[in-house]
């Protein structure tokens, strides 16, 4: 009788190895078809027999004459700098409010929070590019366009960061509140409780929402390039990118330049994902529960 449940159980063993093997054959096909075109990218940022697009993948000529030309003649370094202190700005201020928003929703109870929840949840199911035509007017209004776009997306990217609460609270939740009431009975304030006791529990949505609060800004080019007016003083790396093979004399010209830029834009996020998917991963599973 004792061979039945083996059997049983070795042959429940076989169909999850089978399982597993299946899915992670189906995960590195997919991964190389996605790794596919950044490889290709890759490649045609290193070659400099020409500068055009051509019907073959490995370069003849390998070089960096493309990464030189990139920072040498173009304004590719004014544009990754305005990227990156967009990107910043609005990492730390839109951390800090949505945290406090959550927070705030997750422990206080007051009247109309929940409506004030639906209704930032109806809000954010419309399209960001609805607003575009006020917003332009309004940044346009204070001088924050062309030239002076970068403290004008700071603003914009920020300005609607409380209605990303929804995860950020569904971590919250998961911490328990004797936490809190323990911390208030010893006389914490409610600034102190969240900073003092909350914060050093949510490292992993802390950084879940840094890296979403950052990874924004750092690809975003409609609305970028609307408020840019082609001025380049006021452009970040994916409307200056795009600048550089706006026209087909231009795409001739310029995109193996324009394919090292990827490059460059790419190794920044990379790494900084790479190295904090550990608690992206975490802050994304945490914040799923209903609340």
């Amino acid at each position: 009788m004792s061979e039945v449940p083996k059997k049983k159980h070795m042959g429940l063993k076989a169909k999850e190895r089978l399982s597993n093997t299946i899915i992670y054959i189906i995960l590195i096909l997919m991964s190389i078809v996605w790794l596919i075109p950044f490889i290709f990218l890759v490649f045609e940022s290193f070659r400099i027999e020409a500068t055009y697009q051509v019907g073959y993948v490995l370069p003849k000529v390998w070089g960096f004459d493309n990464y030189i030309n990139l920072f040498t003649k173009t304004d590719f370094p004014v544009w990754f700098r305005n990227t990156f202190i967009i990107g910043l700005f609005a990492a730390i201020i839109q951390t800090i409010i949505v945290l406090c928003m959550s927070y705030t929703l997750s422990r206080l109870r007051f009247k109309g929070r929940k409506l004030l929840m639906n209704l930032m949840l109806v809000l954010g199911f419309f399209p960001g590019f609805l607003s575009m035509i006020i917003l332009y007017k309004v940044l346009s209004w204070f001088n924050l366009t062309g030239a002076n776009s970068v403290p004008g997306l700071i603003l914009v990217y920020v300005a609607s960061s409380g209605m990303g609460y929804y995860v950020s609270k569904g971590f919250f939740d998961t911490i328990s509140r004797s936490l809190d009431e323990a911390a208030r009975v010893d006389g914490a304030t409610r600034f102190q409780v969240f900073t003092k006791i909350i914060m050093p529990l949510s490292k992993p949505i802390v950084i879940y929402t840094i890296l979403t609060a950052f990874m924004a800004p750092w690809g975003d080019f409609m609305f970028a390039r609307y408020i840019s007016h082609a001025t380049s003083a006021g452009m970040n790396v994916a409307v200056g990118l795009q600048y550089l093979i706006s026209t087909p004399q231009n795409l001739s010209a310029n995109y193996t330049m324009f394919c090292a830029g990827g490059v460059v834009v790419a190794i920044p996020i990379t790494i900084l994902f790479m190295c904090l998917q550990k608690y992206y991963v975490e802050g994304v599973t945490g914040g799923a529960v209903k609340g």
